[in-house]
Order: C-alpha cells, then sequence, then structure tokens
C-alpha cells in the first residue's frame, strides 16, 4: 500500500451530520469513510448497519485504525492516539491495536511509525498542510498568547471585539489569502482535481468563512477551530471523540461493514435492502454537472422512502436538479438551520434531500 493519506479526520462536522440523517434503529445508512470518525459518530445512532465506502487504500487503513482502537484502547487512549491528548508512546498504544488491523491496514501503519509518535490524527496530506500554516505562517501573525486569548473569549461581544481589534490585521488577511489561495492550496493541501470545477477566487471566501468561526462563534469550544489553531482538540471534542460516544460506538462497531469501492461502484453494484441515508461528504463537488446529477438519481433509485441524502458544498454549488423532483425532495427546512451551527469553517452550503 503505497498510496498516501489526503485526510486524516474528516473535516465535516458530525453532529450536523448525524441530526440531519435522524437515524433509525433498524436503517442501513452509508458513509463515505475519509478518515473514519463520521462513520464511527452514525454507529454512535445505533443503527443496524453503516457501510463506509473508500476506494482509497490509506483511508480505509485510516479506518481501520480507529476501529481497532476503539476495540482495544481507553478512552483517553484513544484521545492519546489521534492526537487529542499528548502521550509519551503513542508506538505502545498502536502495538495493542496492532492485531485487530487486517494485512493491509497493519503494512500501512508499520511503515509510518513517525505519523503514530506524533499522533494519527496529523497524518493526512491536508492536516500537514493546517500545521505548515499553524508553525510557520500564523507566528508570524499572531503569537500563542493572541491564539490562546482568542480562544478563551467566553462572551460573543468580548470574542467579537477581539477579532475586530486583535485578531483581524492586514497581514492576517494577506497572510491567509495567500496559502488558501488555490495553487498553494493544490501544492500542498488538496490534490488539483478537487478544484477542476470550482471557479472564482478561493482564498476569499475560505477567509469570510473561517472570520465567522473566529468571530461569530465559540472558537474556543469548536474542535475544528481548535485543531486548526493548535494542533490538538483539548477539551472541545468531535462527536466520535466525546465520552458519551465512546462506549455506544464500541458496542456498535459490528454493525460497521467496510468496503473498499467508489461511491459509483457500490451504487452501481448494490443488491441489498434499500438505504435509509448517505453520509455523502462533499463528493459531488468532484464531478461535473451531468455526472453529479445522474449519480444523484441512481442513489435515489436503491434508497427507501424518505432516505435522506446529506452533503456538503465546499466551492462548488451541487443540489438536487429539478429534474430529479419527482424522486428527491429538497429538505432546506432540515438543512437551514443546521447549516447555521455547522462548525467547520471550509464550507459554503449544506444540503439535505429526501427521497419520495
Amino acid at each position: 500500500m503505497t498510496n498516501a493519506l489526503r485526510y486524516a479526520q474528516c473535516w465535516e462536522d458530525a453532529d450536523v451530520l448525524v441530526s440531519a440523517l435522524a437515524m433509525r434503529p433498524d436503517g442501513i445508512y452509508v458513509a463515505i469513510a475519509s478518515a473514519g470518525d463520521n462513520a464511527l459518530a452514525m454507529l454512535a445512532g445505533g443503527p443496524a448497519r453503516v457501510i463506509a465506502l473508500d476506494r482509497e487504500p490509506a483511508q480505509l487503513a485510516a479506518l481501520a485504525l480507529r476501529v481497532a482502537a476503539y476495540r482495544t484502547l481507553a478512552h483517553e487512549e484513544l484521545l492519546a492516539l489521534v492526537g487529542s491528548r499528548p502521550h509519551g508512546d503513542r508506538l505502545a498504544l498502536y502495538a495493542r491495536c496492532r492485531p485487530n488491523l487486517d494485512d493491509d491496514a497493519r503494512a500501512y501503519w508499520d511503515a509510518r511509525t513517525d505519523a503514530i509518535r506524533a499522533g494519527i490524527g496529523g497524518s493526512g496530506r491536508f492536516e500537514r498542510y493546517l500545521a505548515l500554516f499553524r508553525t510557520v505562517v500564523l507566528p508570524l501573525i499572531h503569537s500563542g498568547r493572541t491564539v490562546r486569548e482568542l480562544l478563551a473569549c467566553e462572551h460573543d461581544d468580548e470574542r467579537a471585539r477581539f477579532y475586530d481589534e486583535r485578531w483581524d490585521n492586514v497581514r492576517w488577511r494577506l497572510a491567509f489569502r495567500t496559502f488558501f489561495a488555490r495553487p498553494v492550496m493544490s501544492a500542498l493541501g488538496r490534490d488539483p482535481q478537487f478544484f477542476a470545477q470550482a471557479d472564482g477566487p478561493v482564498s476569499k471566501r475560505l477567509l469570510a468563512r473561517i472570520a465567522r468561526s473566529l468571530r461569530d462563534d465559540d472558537a474556543g469550544s469548536n474542535p475544528y477551530v481548535r485543531w486548526i489553531l493548535t494542533g490538538t482538540h483539548g477539551e472541545a471534542l468531535p462527536l466520535a471523540l466525546r465520552p458519551d460516544s465512546f462506549d455506544l460506538i464500541r458496542a456498535n462497531l459490528d454493525r460497521l461493514e467496510i468496503r473498499a469501492s467508489s461511491l459509483e461502484a457500490f451504487v452501481d453494484t448494490y443488491a441489498g435492502d434499500p438505504i435509509d441515508g448517505w453520509n455523502l461528504s462533499d463528493v459531488f463537488e468532484y464531478a461535473g454537472e451531468a455526472a453529479y446529477a445522474s449519480l444523484l438519481a441512481r442513489i435515489a433509485a436503491i434508497s427507501s422512502p424518505r432516505a435522506r441524502l446529506v452533503y456538503w458544498n465546499m466551492l462548488v454549488p451541487r443540489r438536487r436538479p429539478a429534474s430529479l423532483a419527482p424522486f428527491l425532495a429538497a429538505r432546506d427546512d432540515v438543512a437551514a438551520p443546521l447549516r447555521a451551527r455547522d462548525r467547520v469553517p471550509f464550507y459554503g452550503d449544506f444540503v439535505v434531500e429526501e427521497a419520495r
């Protein structure tokens, strides 16, 4: 297994996802695996099955190690392995998980001991890109003390004033727009193919979104912002890593089915009971409009009535075409309040659609 890990964490808000899916105890759900956090978070809802898909072996290895960690480690040890907590010997934690890995996942992680020592949640290409911003660019703008003061702001007016007067200076805007511009992101953070359908300036939109998270949201309790700025979660944990999720996920691990497959191949070959919900990450914005509409129609065809399709748009607008209205209903009544709660500062839209 030689391919690189793109994402070592899921960068979609699991709280928003699980709320949108309105999961049923007898339901069958499909998730884009990515690093595995959100597929595991779905298990906490107690569905009958979660089918996690990914065509990238490295992403499946990331999920496999998380599954092994839930089976093997205590909660605090899981947090340490991910990198949410400090630990002096993560290789020892890995050694305990290793017997529960399949051959491919074991070979992948055996060859990446440095990534394990540093915490597996920082080992993806995107996370290394964020780490470069955090360790090289951000210190040129703000001191560690300033970062801590921002995260410590408890009241909305205090945080807004701090952001306006102390954080949002010319250096911040210039450095952010430069580092998160399309050429830099393509070279260091995300594969260039992911921008194929995107038009217009990327960094300007991303700056407005992170400004909302830093100024208008409680940044200190936001696990995604905390990782971007500090490289750890502190006490702000995403859904899959919270103490009240740990035992639920561990108890339901046997309901998780991991498949090495693209979404397209799965949809075209699936022959089981209808699917009751879909965690589709942001996969649609990588496809052209015709391919997106075709795949959406095929997903609807193998979905149960009222199954929900949940996905994000980062840079490319994707919403159900009018031609699919007989098969899918737009559920902006569900999506709109959740969109306002979404804590990941990268996405421009959150979409919920429902099979008829």
